[in-house]
């Protein structure tokens, strides 16, 4: 923890934090937007089949007469149980006599109908084409939308939890940098995808490269800045990414087609890597990964750029080594992710934050992902909605606000991946609750909200950590517990030596 006296020699909040913070908040301004692109890019327009009658250029007028369309789709697509013309079916042999029946349907045996061999034709109001018209991903073929869904989200969970184990072992700077090339290259080349197959490969690659570039983005701003001001750098990169996805919203207005969109949210990542050149590593990073040379290097060209005066003399190699004697003494032993659960005190950080990310999870993505479930009472389900996102935003903050301060530098890229991991895993369950409408249309919803105020009370048990410097090694966490613990024990003496 003695890192923050340095930092506060240079400044923990001045125009070098302010610039790094405000590349890196443009910086996930067009990335996390990706996360949610496929409400978009992936969206179902209304559809029917292809119907010669209908469709074919070559049909005359005076092949089908003076028929309206509407006469003319009524003999041609059978109606669903609904009573609208049905998506994925339609007649093998115009039905002439629909046309006398006044509004009354005789049934239609199976074998007048059939599927829609000729391919679908689709409505084109909204989106004029997305990965849905692309690859006719309805009907028999629309669980495979699904797919690509499950694919990215199975890229989240990897890349948290590798990028986490990289970030710690190489460094913050670098593995941003790595990152933000193959998101910008998978992103583009998804645009260009000649196959279904290849778009799900590399929508897979682009979600492992979301959670690295979004945790390396949290840590290279919090550990390059004091306690006071962490809970503002973690609420600035909520706002951005909500903001990013509103600025998303407005592009998918004006580039309606899939191709478009899609190329207009990956290029400009291509963009972001040329200032990475300039960002400055994690000092607590290189501290604890026995660097003391190159931290003191960045914390004298921190203190330039802050318009800190003398820094080089009143920062040099002993102030350092005197300053983090312990810290750079446990850099002898290299950290590993079975460390995570060795010592009591952070193993019991880790099961609770796994545990509140994994609770959380749940009722979030379940609300999120069937929204379409709740068609009655809108207006209310509106407002309840838009309580829920303002909650969403408070909850998301205050996590990683606080895993932030409860895990240690020298391992917390590796644990906030498992944290992450934990979620995605609650993120999977979500939608396998909704199964339970089998047995009642209200039971998943009774689940999400159970599931929410079982998640309110994990914090209870998780240590306060307002205006308390970042831990830096494992041994600060441990001693953290023990000087909490002995400070009870001498309160209590106190007490007692009075009688």
């Amino acid at each position: 923890m003695a890192f923050q006296d340095l930092l506060n020699q240079v400044g923990s909040m001045g125009r070098y934090q302010i610039l790094q913070m405000a590349f890196l908040l443009i910086c996930n301004v067009m990335v996390n937007p990706h996360t949610v692109l496929e409400n978009f890019t992936a969206a179902i327009p209304g559809h029917r089949c292809w119907v010669h009658i209908l469709d074919n250029d070559t049909v005359s007028d005076s092949d089908s007469g003076t028929l309206s369309q509407d006469d003319l789709l009524r003999i041609s697509i059978p109606l669903d149980s609904n009573l609208r013309p049905d998506k994925c079916h339609r007649f093998v042999q115009p039905q002439w006599h629909l046309l006398h029946l006044n509004g009354t349907f005789s049934n239609v045996t199976e074998p007048d109908t059939e599927p829609c061999v000729d391919g679908w034709v689709y409505d084109q109001s909204t989106f004029l084409s997305t990965t849905v018209t692309e690859w006719d991903l309805v009907c028999g073929s629309q669980v495979l939308g699904s797919v690509a869904k499950f694919v990215f989200m199975i890229g989240i969970l990897v890349g948290g939890f590798l990028g986490g184990h990289l970030s710690d072992r190489f460094g913050r700077k670098l593995i941003l940098t790595c990152a933000l090339l193959p998101m910008a290259i998978t992103g583009t080349c998804a645009a260009l995808a000649p196959t279904f197959f290849i778009y799900c490969l590399l929508h897979f690659l682009k979600g492992a490269c979301v959670p690295i570039i979004y945790t390396n983005s949290v840590l290279l701003m919090i550990e390059w800045t004091s306690p006071k001001f962490k809970a503002l750098v973690t609420i600035l990169i909520i706002c951005a990414t909500n903001f990013g996805n509103i600025v998303m919203t407005g592009l998918a207005f004006a580039f309606r087609n899939w191709h478009h969109l899609q190329l207009v949210m990956s290029m400009p990542i291509f963009f972001f890597l040329i200032p990475t050149r300039w960002l400055s590593e994690s000092d607590r990073w290189l501290f604890v990964n026995n660097k003391p040379q190159k931290g003191l290097q960045e914390l004298r060209r921190v203190a330039c750029k802050n318009g800190v005066k003398n820094s080089e003399g009143a920062l040099t190699m002993e102030v350092v080594r005197t300053t983090m004697r312990e810290e750079l003494e446990a850099t002898q032993t290299k950290p590993s992710l079975r460390d995570l659960f060795r010592t009591p005190n952070l193993r019991k950080r880790v099961f609770l934050l796994c545990l509140l990310r994994f609770t959380t999870a749940i009722p979030i993505f379940g609300f999120s992902i069937h929204l379409q479930h709740l068609k009655k009472m809108r207006t209310l389900h509106a407002v309840l909605i838009t309580l829920a996102g303002a909650n969403y935003g408070v909850i998301i903050t205050s996590i990683i606000l606080h895993s932030n301060e409860l895990l240690p530098t020298v391992i917390r890229a590796t644990a906030i991946g498992v944290t992450v991991t934990a979620g995605s895993v609650g993120a999977a369950v979500a939608p396998v609750l909704m199964t339970l409408t089998m047995y009642s249309a209200s039971l998943p919803w009774i689940m999400y909200g159970v599931t929410s105020i079982l998640a309110g009370f994990v914090p209870l048990l998780l240590p306060e950590t307002k205006n308390k410097p970042l831990p830096d090694s494992i041994q600060d966490v441990e001693n953290e517990w023990k000087g909490s613990r002995h400070s009870n024990e001498e309160g209590a003496v106190i007490k007692v030596i009075p009688f």
